[in-house]
C-alpha cells in the first residue's frame, strides 16, 4: 500500500495468539496480516495484493504494481510459487537464530505447534519419518536458501538492473521475491560467511534499495496507528467495498457438496492454521475466491479467502 500511495490505518498484532482485536470482528483465521476495506475482510497476502489492484485501479495517484506483459506476469507468478509454494519458507524458519527469544518461550512454542495442527493431548504423535539428522538441518536449509538467492543474483538481477522487471520503480515481482530474504536478513538468519556482498552483491543491493525506498515513502505518508476497538468500530460503521458475487455452479466444490448461496460453510487454510475455521453463510464462490458472511461482536462482515490452499466445507 505504501508503494501504491494508498492511505491506510494500521492495527498492530502480537506475534502469537491470542489476537483479541481480530477475534472481536468475528475472524477465526489465525495468520496475519488481514486487510479490511469497509466491512469486507481479506485473508492471505496474495489475495490482499490482488484485491488492492482491483479495488484501487491504476492511476497517477495509485500506480499499479502488476506487470503488463505476459512475460512480466509469468515472472511474478513464478516468483510467488518459489517463495510461497516451494517449501522455502519452512527452510527459512530452520535458520532462525538459536538465541531468538521466542524460541525459549514455552507459550510461543505451544502456539507454533498449534499452528502446525498439534494440540497436546488431542493430536496423535507424528509418525517417525526418515530425514536428515537434526544437526544437519540448518546447513541443508542454508544451502537451499542460498540456491534461491543465486537464482536472482545470476539471472534477473545479473545485468545490474535496479528492479526485477527492469522497470523504473519496484513492482509486484520485486515484492514477491524480496519479502522472505528481507525478513531473514532482519532476523540475522544468515551468517556473514554464508551470505555477504562479495557473493551476492546485486541481490543485497536490491534488498537494501527496496527497503530504503519503502521506508522513505512511509515517512512521507505514515499510517495511522489505532487500537483494536477503534479498528473494529471503523469496520462495523462502514459499508461494504464490493458488490455481492454469485456461487458459480460449475465449480467442482459446489457440485460435489451441492452448495448454494446462503449455505453455512467452514473456510480454512489447508497448509497450516487449519484448526481455525471461519464459519458463515456462503455469499459467493468462484475459481479464485470464496466469500462468507460472518457474525462479529457488533455486526456482520464478509470474509474473503483465496481458493488456493483453502478448503470449503458445508457445515
Amino acid at each position: 500500500m505504501t508503494l501504491r500511495n494508498i492511505p491506510y490505518t494500521h492495527c498492530l498484532q502480537p506475534l502469537a495468539l491470542p489476537r483479541p482485536d481480530i477475534a472481536q470482528i468475528g475472524v477465526s483465521y489465525r495468520r496475519i496480516p488481514v486487510l479490511a476495506i469497509g466491512r469486507d475482510v481479506y485473508l492471505d497476502s496474495r489475495l490482499i495484493m490482488r484485491k488492492l489492484e482491483e479495488l484501487y485501479p491504476p492511476s497517477a495517484a495509485h500506480p499499479s504494481l502488476s506487470g503488463t506483459t505476459g512475460d512480466q506476469k509469468a515472472i511474478e507468478r513464478l516468483l510467488d510459487v518459489l517463495m510461497s509454494d516451494s517449501g522455502i519458507f519452512d527452510k527459512a524458519i530452520q535458520l532462525l537464530p538459536l538465541d531468538f527469544p521466542p524460541l525459549s518461550d514455552p507459550e510461543f512454542l505451544k502456539d507454533r505447534a498449534e499452528l502446525a495442527g498439534i494440540v497436546p493431548g488431542k493430536t496423535p504423535p507424528p509418525q517417525s519419518v526418515p530425514g536428515p539428522d537434526p544437526k544437519f538441518r540448518r546447513p541443508i536449509a542454508a544451502a537451499e536458501l542460498r540456491d534461491a538467492m543465486e537464482i536472482l543474483e545470476t539471472t534477473l538481477l545479473a545485468d545490474g538492473r535496479d528492479w526485477v522487471l527492469k522497470t523504473d520503480r519496484p513492482m509486484l515481482a520485486d515484492i514477491e521475491a524480496v519479502w522472505l530474504f528481507e525478513w531473514m536478513l532482519s532476523m540475522n538468519c544468515f551468517s556473514p560467511e554464508l551470505i555477504n556482498s562479495n557473493q551476492f552483491p546485486k541481490i543485497l543491493a536490491w534488498i537494501d534499495r527496496l527497503s530504503k525506498l519503502v521506508a522513505e515513502k512511509a515517512k512521507e505518508s505514515p499510517a495511522e496507528e489505532v487500537n483494536g476497538d477503534v479498528a473494529a468500530a471503523t469496520i462495523f460503521n462502514s459499508g461494504y467495498a464490493e458488490e455481492e458475487g454469485i456461487v458459480e455452479g460449475k465449480e467442482a466444490v459446489v457440485a460435489v457438496q451441492g452448495l448454494k448461496k446462503g449455505d453455512l460453510v467452514d473456510v480454512y487454510p489447508t497448509d497450516n492454521g487449519s484448526l481455525h475455521k471461519d464459519t458463515g453463510a456462503l455469499v459467493s464462490l468462484n475459481s479464485k475466491e470464496v466469500v462468507i458472511n460472518v457474525e462479529g461482536k457488533n455486526g456482520k462482515i464478509r470474509v474473503h479467502a483465496p481458493r488456493h490452499k483453502f478448503a470449503i466445507e458445508a457445515v
